[in-house]
């Protein structure tokens, strides 16, 4: 799915990636990833080409990526797709998985990354603030403006969708259980947080009356975790009737044999996921090589297989992403920076009003 604010980019996109994926394709995947890995993958094979034997590989370089909780599958399996390239047989990987946030702080504060993948741009620009920068200011260049994935907040529910839970309205009924993640802690949290304020907006209600939504919202929150997938594992584990998550979430546990449906709301939020290279790489050559390949055809339909919807055109997919009725993107509620200090200033916004008002712990 290409939304419209990037759709002006489509064609050029489209065209770039379909010749590097000329570059890099999927080898049978027999050796396994640096001991950082902690799951090992198979990549499909499609063969070697006249184009693949062209490329040489780069210099051996042992690669971080530091990245935010629910791409980690697709990520096992990216990094090990990467390796069967000839740019990148020489190049192993240790990976980092944590609330986006978190992972964003960690870095912040030392935590070695060549690659960082977050849940949110402010995950990534908080980097550009440090003394001295730890990512370029023109980490967002290019028709992908830094973004590497895209999907939608939707509601997941039990199996059959025993409360027939279909809109935002649904969610603040008595005794209905929903379960987010701390927004303080969680990129996850904060997309579901705008998707819900937004969605009120989206269908003429004043900004106060969308405010009070979300205060209405929390009050039905019986837990707040860390990140998107432990919120996950919570629900799955059996507690609340509904989640609000990525619909790659949704899509994931599906995967896993969780008894779970999954609805996409009349109105929901775009979700783009940025990626950057870090300014204090010792492997800039291998770290754009690696970026680079995830923006190939072949990468984003591994991407495409773990739920993600394509952010490029002509990527086959296993399944029809749902179009909602009104999409609409962080930019139209006034953009990430504006946003965070409304909603997300830990001393004074509409969100950590709320959560202080609901004994919720906030995170400086």
């Amino acid at each position: 799915m290409t939304h419209p604010s990037r759709r002006r980019h489509a064609c050029f996109r489209g065209a770039s990636l379909l010749a590097l994926g000329l570059a890099f394709v999927l080898l049978a995947a027999g050796c396994s990833d640096s001991k950082g890995d902690s799951k090992k993958v198979k990549a499909k094979s499609t063969g070697p080409t006249a184009a693949t034997s062209a490329i040489a590989a780069l210099p051996a370089a042992q690669l971080s990526l530091v990245a935010y909780s629910t791409p980690q599958e697709a990520y096992d399996k990216l990094t090990e797709a990467f390796r069967q390239t000839p740019q990148g047989k020489n190049i192993t990987f240790t990976k980092s998985f944590g609330a986006s946030g978190d992972q964003s702080r960690a870095v912040q504060s030392g935590l070695t990354a060549d690659v960082v993948a977050f849940a949110l741009e402010p995950d990534i620009t908080r980097l550009q603030k440090t003394t001295p920068p730890l990512v370029a200011a023109d980490w967002n260049r290019g028709p992908e403006k830094g973004m590497i994935t895209d999907s939608v907040v939707v509601f997941v529910t039990r199996k059959g969708n025993p409360k027939k839970i279909k809109t935002w309205a649904d969610l603040i009924k008595p005794g209905v259980e929903v379960i987010t993640p701390n927004p303080f802690t969680s990129g996850g949290a904060r997309w579901n947080v705008m998707a819900g304020w937004g969605a009120q907006v989206k269908q003429g209600k004043a900004e106060t009356d969308a405010n009070a939504y979300l205060g209405s919202l929390f009050k039905n929150v019986p837990v707040q975790d860390d990140s998107a997938r432990k919120a996950l594992q919570t629900f799955t584990s059996g507690k609340g009737d509904v989640m609000l998550a990525y619909e790659n979430e949704a899509i994931f546990a599906q995967l896993k044999g969780q008894a779970i449906d999954y609805t996409v709301p009349d109105q929901t939020i775009l979700v783009e996921n940025p990626i950057a290279i870090t300014a204090n790489t010792k492997y800039p050559d291998q770290a754009r090589a690696f970026v680079d390949y995830l923006r190939t055809p072949a990468a984003q339909q591994i991407f495409a297989e773990n739920g993600y919807r394509p952010t490029t055109r002509g990527v086959p997919t296993a399944r029809k992403f749902k179009t909602p009725k009104t999409l609409f993107t962080i930019a139209d509620l006034g953009g990430w920076s504006d946003v965070t200090k409304k909603f997300f200033d830990s001393t004074r916004s509409i969100v950590g009003d709320i959560e202080r008002g609901i004994g919720v712990s906030i995170a400086k």
